[in-house]
Formats: structure tokens, sequence, C-alpha cells
């Protein structure tokens, strides 16, 4: 068998890897065999590359090679609370390595004719590619606290972003038409680079799980743009499967928050909202000890748990599994309410909760959780906040009004974790905290959770 055909079964193989994976990831019972079936796609479209004839010399693979492993290794020891973090760095760099190609592309045939399509693909990958290395640059700043959490605006903020963003494509369509140069391609990408930072900074970070999924579908369509201009029918498939599940994943965030991705990318939410701040001060909540908490845990039937970011960033989850264990032993039914935003990404709560072992019966979906709520003994808030706000039912004035919520407040006892009564990500005070039947829980969750722990096996032990 020649070489051509080793490589187009090799890409023929890693296609078909990429679209099982895809698809066995939708479901958690198969996602672990969708991940490596993923890896081994990626491994046999990168042997199908090495074998391709134009690689005349493997130096300079063998220096990305070592580049690469010396960046990927730290990302992938990462821990599992930076997986949004992780995921943003891993769009920067796919993309930047997508709007490097066209780049080269576009230099290597300064002095020979490109088609029109071809020159359309290429601008359209630089300028997706770009835009979104230096978007999810911003957005890693923000998910890791290096860079403002809270929207930063301006006056017309919103028509200088999409004067940037329409300058860019018109020197797009100009290239395509032949009457541009290398600086009119190079003006392109500056621009995509600037557009890419001016698309985050308004943007809070309540909304970073749908602007991380709405990046990776911008990065997929770069590698598919990428694909038409190399005539790469592996980069198309792999990069439209990419570009379209993060776009239907963007979708159902945007239906999870009730909003749309015009009020994503241009409404600045997060903006706390003026006076928020005395409005907090005249309202009273109620607190516990860990004692308290593991009483009435201990001898509750039904426990829901809603872990939100703050059981992330206090890397609690294990000791949630602690308590799981320690409840279901003494016959309390534990389940779990995930609501599809909470945390800092689309999943970030499953992939925390799967580290810890906890059964995937027992998570539930938001309207199988708010099904059973009503009939729950105690919901054990940890750090979510606004995906718990009963003020996004009622409160039209409220910037989360309309968007779905776990409906914590109809179980009969609420314990809330957290480490003040600061407002969330939406920068308003959260309505639960104050209801009667509501008990707050001051603290970091990793260590009150340690507490309610040891009080939990001293009451179950009589001691």
């Amino acid at each position: 068998m020649s070489a051509s055909l080793w490589i187009q079964l090799a890409y023929l193989l890693s296609a078909v890897c990429f679209i099982l994976s895809l698809s066995w990831l939708s479901s958690v019972p198969t996602a672990r065999r969708g991940v490596l079936t993923g890896v081994l796609g990626m491994a046999l479209a990168v042997g199908g590359t090495l074998l391709r004839p134009e690689l005349a010399s493997y130096k300079w693979l063998a220096v990305a090679f070592v580049l690469g492993t010396t960046i990927g290794v730290p990302m992938a020891l990462m821990p599992m609370t930076a997986v949004p973090q992780r995921t943003a760095l891993s769009h920067a760099f796919g993309a930047l390595a997508a709007a490097l190609v066209g780049t080269a592309e576009f230099f290597l045939h300064a002095h020979g004719p490109l088609d029109r399509f071809t020159t359309g693909a290429l601008a359209l990958e630089v300028i997706l590619g770009f835009l979104t290395f230096t978007a999810s640059l911003m957005a890693f700043g923000k998910l890791q606290e290096i860079l403002p959490q809270r929207p930063i605006t301006f006056r017309g903020q919103n028509l200088v972003n999409l004067g940037v963003l329409a300058v860019a494509v018109a020197l797009g369509v100009a290239l395509v038409a032949g009457k541009g140069g290398a600086g009119a391609f190079l003006l392109m990408g500056g621009l995509a680079l600037a557009f890419g930072i001016l698309l985050i900074i308004p943007i809070g970070g309540a909304d970073m799980p749908t602007v991380i999924s709405l990046l990776n579908s911008y990065a997929g369509l770069a590698a598919a743009a990428m694909g038409f201009v190399l005539d790469n029918n592996l980069l198309i498939i792999a990069g439209s499967l990419d570009g379209s599940s993060g776009l239907i994943l963007s979708i159902i965030m945007c239906r999870a928050m009730n909003r749309s991705f015009t009020n994503v990318l241009f409404g600045a939410f997060g903006q706390a909202p003026a006076g928020g701040a005395q409005g907090a001060e005249a309202k009273s909540h109620r607190s516990a000890s860990a004692e308290e908490a593991a009483s009435i845990l201990v001898n509750a039937s039904s426990v829901m748990v809603v872990p939100g970011y703050g059981m992330a960033a206090a890397q609690a989850q294990h000791k949630v599994r602690e308590l799981y264990d320690l409840l279901t032993k003494r016959g309390v039914d534990v389940k779990f309410a995930i609501h599809p935003v909470a945390g800092r990404m689309p999943g970030h709560m499953n992939v925390l909760l799967a580290e810890a072992n906890i059964p995937y019966d027992a998570l539930l979906e938001l309207e199988e959780a708010n099904a059973e709520l009503p009939q729950t003994d105690v919901a054990l808030v940890i750090g979510a906040n606004d995906v718990t706000n009963p003020a996004a039912r009622h409160d039209k004035g409220s910037p989360i009004y309309g968007m779905p919520i776990i409906d914590t407040d109809k179980a009969r006892t609420v314990m809330a974790i957290k480490r003040s009564m600061n407002p969330g990500f939406a920068g308003i005070d959260n309505e639960l905290y104050y209801l009667d039947r509501t008990l707050m829980l001051f603290g970091d969750a990793k260590g009150f959770l340690a507490e309610v722990v040891k009080e939990a096996q001293a009451e179950a032990s009589g001691g």
C-alpha cells in the first residue's frame, strides 16, 4: 500500500473516531470512552500528517513538539478546579495555530494566485483565529482573577467593537476582490486581535460558561476554514464538529439563562446595580454552626446538594463525597442538583463530582431536581449564588429575571455554605439567604464541610 493510501486511511479512521468521540461525550456513562476515542483520533491524524511527502525535514516539527510539550504538560497537571482556565488556554492556542497557518499560507502565495474562495476561507480563518486567541486569553485572565471579573464598559462601546470587526471584515472582502496586499492583511489580523480583547472586557464572570463554549465554536470554525485553505478534509470535518458542537452548547447555555447571544456579548451582565449593598444591610439572615448543620443533615430523610463555584474554588468536592458516604450509610437519600451554568464552564460541576467518584445516578438535571425539591427535607447549597436566586422568578427588574433556577427555596429547610453575604457574579443579593427556612453556614466550603462531617460522625456514633 502506498504512503498516500496510508495517509488517507489514517485520516478516515481519525474522522470516524472524532465523530464517535463527540457522540459518546454527550453521555456521562460513555464519556470516558469518548475521551479515549478522541485521543486515538488525534494520534491517527498526527501520524497521518507526519507521513505526508511535503514534510522534507522534521527539524522544526521536533522544535514545535518540544515547545508544545513544555506548555502542555503543566496545563494537563492543572487541578480539576481549574478546568475552565485550562479550556480557555486550549482554545487560545488552537486558534492561534489556525491563524498562524493562515498567515503563513498568505505570504507563501503572496506572489502567486489564490482563487477567491480560498482567499475568503483564509481571511475567515485568520479573523476567527486571532480574535479567538486574544478573547480566550482575556477569558483566562478573568477566570484566573488576574483581570477584573466585573464588566468594563465605556460610552459607545458596542459601536466601537462592531466598528473594529466591520473594518476587519471589509479588509477581508478587499483581499478576496484582489484589492488588498500584505498591508491590508496585517491590518486585518491586528484588528481581529484587538476585537478579541474588546469582545471580552464588557462581559462579566457570570457569562463565562457561555463565552467559553462560544469561543470553542469560533476555534472550530477557524480550523474548518483552515481545512479549505489547505485542502484537508480531516480539518474540515474536525473543525465543523468542534464549531457546531460549541455553537449548540452555547445555545443550550443561553436557554439555561433565558438570554440571547446579543445580550451575553453586549449586555455587560454582571455589573452590580446601584444601591445593591444598601439593600443588603436592611435585611436579616440566620446562621448556624457546623454542629447544628450536622444534626439537621443526619436526621433528614432526603438531602439535595446544590454545588456551585464556591465548591470548586475551595476544592471541596472530596469533602462532599465524605458527607455523601456518611449520610447514605445512615439511610439518607442524597442527590445532587446540577444547573447547566453552575461554575465557570458547562459541565464544571459534573467534572468535579466525577473526580470525587460521586455516582452518576445521584446527579439530577435542573428539571428533575426541581420536581423533587418540594418533597426534600434539606437543600444544601455549596457556593451556588445566582442559580438559586428566587428573584429570577418574579423580579422583572433583576438582571437574572427569567433565568431557570434550582428551586431550593421550596425545600423544607435550606442551608447555604458561603464565605460571606457578598453577592455572586450577577452582583445582586440572593433572596434565598434571607428566607425564614434558610440557615447560613459561613466559612470556606472545604473547611466547613470537614467540620460538618466530623460532627455528623460523632452524632451518628452517639458521641
